[in-house]
């Protein structure tokens, strides 16, 4: 089932989810403890490419790109709910990784999935990394349906994004490619307001109703997540530490990779049996 090889020996992989391929990066590892990766919108697995190979000696890491994403299919009828979301992770564990548990790290809706995820099936969660991203969410990604399907240049993609008042052109342009139409975007464009309509709301619930080891992380300067929701998170949830970036914005592990691997290293060594 492998596909292809990147810098850092991922080998792509598919699934069945429902009705929809899905693809990951698996990134190997003999270890018997699993770390599962899951990107945020409007990105793919390789977003923690150098993440990812920084944990292959003392983990197998496997890096998704959720439905919508990168090379997994896009759902019809625009399926972005936030069930869809959760059985994709379900049908990984249960078809790629014959049902062991796991540990996940989730970037902003990543990091919501990786948390609903655990809220549902405890038993197949050992400890979560949330970065940078709340309980109460209330965000528009509205700007993706003005991005065109393709563009002439990579100046002219990384242009329409600023056209439309995106600062984190470097995150968005992450998973970008080129076909004989142009350069695009591997994102299912016409589904991200979808997908983050679906994903705004109040998630207390969810956030309270595991008791598993999580690591919050927060980037400052991010404007998703404020100091004070991420805070109350953490003293209202037991078993529950937060880590804040004074520098960094949503992006903290592209904002600083090193302290972003550090923070995650010396939870995870708390966690390995």
């Amino acid at each position: 089932m492998s596909h292809s090889t990147d810098n850092h020996l991922a080998t792509r992989k598919f699934f069945q989810s429902g009705d929809i391929k899905l693809s990951y990066l698996d990134y190997g590892g003999e270890s018997p403890n699993v770390l599962l990766l899951l990107h945020g919108h409007m990105n793919d697995a390789r977003t923690f490419s150098t993440f990812a190979a920084a944990f292959q000696k003392d983990w197998r890491v496997i890096g998704l790109d959720q439905r919508g994403h990168g090379w997994s299919e896009h759902p019809p009828e625009k399926d972005y709910t936030r069930e869809s979301y959760v059985n994709d992770i379900l049908n990984l564990v249960r078809s790629e990784l014959g049902g062991q548990s796991v540990t996940i790290v989730g970037h902003s809706l990543g990091g919501v999935n990786a948390y609903q995820f655990a809220a549902r099936y405890p038993e197949l969660v050992k400890a979560v990394i949330v970065e940078d991203v709340g309980t109460e969410i209330f965000a528009d990604l509205s700007f993706t349906e003005q991005l065109p399907e393709r563009s002439a240049t990579l100046n002219e993609l990384r242009a329409s994004l600023e056209r439309v008042g995106v600062r984190a052109i470097d995150y968005f342009s992450e998973s970008v490619f080129e076909d004989k139409k142009g350069w695009g975007f591997r994102t299912d464009l016409k589904g991200m307001k979808i997908s983050q309509q679906n994903i705004n709301g109040s998630w207390w619930e969810d956030w309270l109703s595991s008791t598993c080891p999580i690591l919050l992380i927060h980037g400052k300067k991010s404007f998703i997540l404020d100091a004070n929701q991420a805070e109350l998170m953490v003293s209202r949830r037991p078993n529950t530490k937060l880590e804040t970036f004074e520098q960094c914005g949503h992006g903290v592990h592209s904002d600083d990779p090193e302290g972003f691997y550090r923070v995650v290293k010396a939870f995870l060594d708390e966690q390995v049996d």
